[in-house]
């Protein structure tokens, strides 16, 4: 785990890299995903980052998430091998970008 050396609160900001981008960034601006069940394998978010399991980090963006499938950075990231559904994590992100609903798409 890397800490930064002049934190900005008075505490230690931990630094996580993004599985896609590879690049470093505190890990407030990440979001965190964990693989859950076998045979596939799905890949599922994990916001409040208290999901039992080895956790890989990822930029929130469709991007990001588009990038570390084709590099198939998942099944590294999360020590898993075979089919992965990262269906879970695009819904989150998509919903992420999509923002509230107006009163006439809630009908």
């Amino acid at each position: 785990m890397q800490l930064t050396s002049a934190p900005r609160s008075g505490g230690h900001h931990r630094i996580r890299t993004c599985i896609a981008t590879k690049r470093p960034q505190p890990e407030s601006t990440l979001l965190r995903v964990v693989a859950q069940g076998e045979n596939p394998v799905i890949v599922v978010p994990d916001p409040k980052r208290k999901l039992g399991g080895r956790g890989a980090w990822i930029t929130p963006t469709l991007d990001a998430l588009d990038i570390a499938e084709q590099r198939k950075a998942f099944g590294r990231a999360l020590r898993v091998s075979g089919n992965l559904d990262t269906g879970p994590v695009r819904a989150y992100v998509s919903a992420l970008h999509a923002g509230p609903a107006t009163e006439e798409e809630r009908h």
